[in-house]
């Protein structure tokens, strides 16, 4: 992986070709986001989850490290839905620089929510501009069988 440390993050929006990599990403880095907030039982493959989250009634940029689909983001006007970056290419910036991609195509206010446990994520929305506005509990998006604990993180 090291041709990748300095490689250059592109981001364009989603094509249909990108769905297999799109599946991959989000399958490993989900595992890993559920694993923080003691939920791993949660986990719904993406073929699964796009459907029932509604994942393409939103803006999809995927951002592509060389030749290899590195993350996705998906988002609305003003919520940032979806963020997933492949673990084994994570800590190059990607996470940010799919943040500050959505955050240009949106208005403001933006919100964003993290699972309870999730701090990585909650320290890159952070670093980005975002703050803790409050904690809510509910049931998962898509999995309603699981009771889940969100921060939910503002950027006016």
């Amino acid at each position: 992986m090291k041709g990748y440390e300095m490689g250059t993050v592109v981001i364009r929006d989603y094509r249909k070709e990108d769905w297999p990599r799109l599946q991959a990403i989000h399958d490993a880095a989900r595992k890993n986001e559920l694993r923080l907030a003691g939920l791993e039982e949660a986990f719904l493959p993406l073929a699964i989850a796009a459907e029932s989250e509604g994942l393409f009634d939103y803006t999809v940029r995927v951002a592509w490290l060389g030749d290899t689909a590195a993350g996705f983001s998906a988002f609305a006007e003003d919520e940032l839905a979806w963020l997933y970056v492949d673990p084994a290419l994570s800590r190059r910036g990607i996470g940010t620089r799919l943040v500050r991609d959505a955050l240009e195509h949106m208005g403001r206010p933006v919100s964003v929510e993290v699972l309870v446990g999730n701090e990585p994520a909650r320290r890159l929305y952070e670093r980005c501009g975002f703050r803790l506005t409050e904690t809510v509990s509910g049931r998962m998006p898509g999995n309603e069988a699981f009771p889940v604990t969100c921060h939910v993180l503002r950027l006016d």
